[in-house]
């Protein structure tokens, strides 16, 4: 999930020119090693899947701002011990510092809080479903934000037939009855807010020289800063502290916004974007299995069916239409994607 925390790289790599940056091909990788990724990612579709029903649990014993800044706290710790372990340096510039502070608000700080409040209304399987819907928020900002990614055919016809889905999942033709307007509203604003944020990072963040994992960190460190700041002023401290809540808080900080960033990062430099951001589908089924089965939601048809839908649509608007191949200066100077919004879970 919000999934969800997404780095904030700059534009990933198409895997061709993933591969034109690399070293020459050697022999075939070993099946072990491409079980390590297989593993990690399947970890990585857990981690995030999980997110949601860790922010249900976390609800249960803290206000979401509390859980929020949790969350980030802990994922800030992770990050500022892989940074030291690597030796990585912290962005220089005020600029980029500046561009930063804008991405730690929109990828995190505003997500993570729609979200929290957004489950205190709707169960953790409606908000997994709609964080699916990030790639189709995307898709509708490019048509008016980036001039270099204008939609095919096939791009557009998934931009309707997801919401198409979206409309499946909230009963439409019932009226919406039973749905809680205002909890699902936050949660498609929150994947709303990760489009916007990934426009902002690829317009502002590219070619600044430093690492990922150096934008990533100083965006969440960001990030925990506007939170320690916001939160004191809407929240008070709890008179107790349940145990569960606070694992929870504490599992969903350290690993879906800490080490799900450092796996990430592993399973992109060995297989690429492409291959990585497969993990977008599993998080919603994941995130649903996890809501019916150990938080026993309810699951009404129209859900599982919707959902399917979605991410149905999402998958189509992430296909990219084949461009003749022109001398090779040309193709290198190409400016590749930007990372697509899947990354942005929480």
């Amino acid at each position: 999930m919000s999934p969800a925390a997404p780095p904030p790289v700059p534009p990933a790599p198409t895997p061709t020119a993933t591969a034109s940056a690399m070293p020459s091909a050697g022999p075939p990788r070993p099946a072990s090693r491409l079980l390590d990724w297989r593993v990690r990612f399947g970890a990585l579709a857990l981690i995030w899947g999980f997110s949601f029903l860790l922010i249900k649990v976390g609800t249960e014993g803290f206000a979401p701002f509390q859980v929020t800044f949790g969350r980030l706290l802990f994922g800030t710790a992770v990050l500022a011990v892989a940074l030291v372990v690597k030796r990585d340096r912290l962005p220089r510039g005020a600029r980029v510092w500046g561009h930063l502070t804008v991405a730690a608000f929109l990828l995190n700080a505003l997500p993570f809080s729609l979200f929290a409040y957004a489950e205190l209304t709707i169960p953790s399987t409606l908000a997994g479903i709609c964080n699916a819907t990030t790639p189709l928020w995307g898709m509708l900002l490019s048509l008016v934000a980036l001039s270099e990614d204008r939609p095919t055919r096939v791009r557009a016809a998934g931009l309707g037939i997801g919401f198409v889905g979206v409309l499946t999942v909230l009963g439409a033709w019932q009226g919406f009855s039973g749905l809680d307007v205002t909890g699902t509203a936050l949660a498609l604003l929150a994947s709303f807010s990760y489009a916007v944020g990934w426009v902002y990072v690829r317009r502002t963040l590219a070619g600044t020289g430093a690492s990922n994992l150096s934008l990533a960190g100083s965006q969440v460190g960001l990030a925990t800063l506007q939170l320690a700041v916001v939160t004191p002023l809407f929240t008070s401290m709890p008179e107790s502290v349940e145990l569960l809540p606070l694992l929870a808080v504490v599992a969903l900080g350290a690993l879906g916004t800490g080490y799900a960033m450092l796996l990430q990062y592993g399973i992109v430099a060995e297989v690429g974007p492409t291959t990585a951001s497969m993990v977008t589908y599993f998080i919603p089924v994941i995130a649903t299995a996890a809501g019916v089965t150990l938080l026993g939601e309810r699951l009404g048809w129209n859900t599982p069916v919707g959902a399917v839908v979605v991410l149905a649509g999402a998958a189509l608007t992430q296909t990219r239409a084949s461009r003749r191949r022109t001398a090779p200066l040309t193709e290198a100077r190409e400016p590749a994607p930007a990372p697509r919004e899947s990354t942005t879970c929480a």
